[in-house]
């Protein structure tokens, strides 16, 4: 009688080893993949979808206006006599440091303040006080290109200024923008001020968004305000080739024009206007409007730039009856002459502002030359 080995004995059925595609199809992973496979090819499809549209990063809301502002005199004005005197320390990573003098004028009282920035692919940090013991600061974390968390504090030394803390994360994707606030943000009672938007483009030309702001004073004390964001463009101009033959993506696209809108429950809406007529010149409008029952009311200002070879000028008139200008010579790369007014004629007020900027550096020239590049600042 043959004698037969264990291993060619036939195990009992209840023993006998499941074949791998079993344990694969049965898995509660691979189940799992099959139950959301028509969600992620969905997904698929929708995401070749809006990238054939050819859509663009709109920007931040925050910056929405930020070619007006630039163009118009208002934010650029000061009253009185100013110096600042900076020096560069380092390159890359960059660190300067920077007095500002600002002499007693009729409405403003003298002040002095010193600030210090650092920066490099990574942070961004910034820091000044005053004389009055007043001390702020500001640090920006890039962890990706498109991913940046900010932080702002005031610490106040005076009864004219008050502390403040700002928390926000940034985004940048593809298509849209998405930015969240916290201002005095108290994780004990909850108060304070949270603001939330998104900007998304909608066409190559145009997006749309919404800015929410919630704002939490006490116990029962909270309120809420969405307000609606238009933004549009001209259509991109093809790439300018310079006299050489060769692309430059570089240049100034003529005749560039962004309009942008901002609605605000109340009645309030703020309408911009910019062009770029030529490589030196930009004009852009301004609109504010209040519709409110029994309200109405609205200040409409026009402004234009033209940036010369060493100087800079700025003017603008508004409805009020002001008229601004502000002209920015620069002798030298590291010497400018500052002069503006500002005339109210309704009023009859005026103001004048005079102030030099002077640059300097400790880095050789040597070293400098060597770095050519500076660092990508993650703001």
């Amino acid at each position: 009688m043959a004698s037969t080995s264990y291993s060619e004995k036939a195990l009992p059925s209840n023993l006998a080893p499941t074949p791998p595609e079993t344990i694969i199809t049965s898995s509660p992973l691979a189940a799992f993949a099959s139950a959301t496979s028509p969600f992620v090819s969905s997904y698929g499809r929708f995401a070749s979808w809006r990238a054939g549209l050819g859509l663009s990063n709109p920007g931040t809301t925050e910056n929405m206006q930020k070619e007006v502002k630039m163009t118009h005199a208002t934010n650029h004005l000061f009253d009185g006599a100013r110096a600042d005197l900076s020096k560069a320390l380092s390159f890359n990573p960059a660190f300067q440091v920077t007095h500002s003098f600002n002499l007693a004028s009729y409405t403003n009282p003298a002040t002095y303040n010193f600030g210090a920035v650092f920066a490099n692919g990574d942070f961004f940090m910034q820091g000044g006080t005053d004389h009055e013991g007043n001390v702020t600061g500001r640090i920006n974390r890039g962890w990706t290109p498109n991913n940046v968390t900010k932080a702002q504090m005031q610490i106040a030394n005076s009864p004219n200024a008050q502390s403040m803390l700002q928390l926000e994360q940034d985004y940048q994707g593809s298509d849209y923008s998405l930015n969240f606030k916290a201002i005095n943000p108290s994780p004990i009672d909850g108060t304070g001020i949270y603001v939330g938007s998104w900007l998304q483009s909608v066409t190559p030309r145009l997006a749309l968004g919404f800015e929410t702001v919630h704002q939490r004073l006490g116990p029962g004390m909270a309120e809420s305000m969405t307000s609606y964001l238009l933004r549009w463009t001209s259509a991109p101009s093809p790439t300018p080739v310079a006299p050489s033959g060769v692309p430059n993506p570089g240049a100034v696209e003529p005749n560039k024009w962004i309009a942008t809108a901002h609605l605000q429950a109340p009645g309030i809406l703020q309408a911009t206007y910019w062009q770029r007529l030529s490589e030196k010149v930009d004009v852009g409008a301004d609109l504010q409007m209040i519709i409110a029952p029994g309200r109405r009311d609205a200040i409409a200002t026009v402004g234009a730039k033209w940036d010369l070879r060493m100087s800079t000028m700025r003017a603008q008139v508004d409805s009020t009856g002001k008229v601004a200008a502000l002209l920015e010579q620069r002798f030298a790369p590291t010497f400018a002459f500052l002069v503006g007014g500002e005339i109210d004629h309704v009023k009859n007020q005026s103001k004048v502002g005079v102030g030099i900027m002077l640059e300097s550096s400790a880095i050789p020239e040597e070293a400098m030359m060597a770095q050519q590049q500076p660092p990508s600042i993650p703001l």
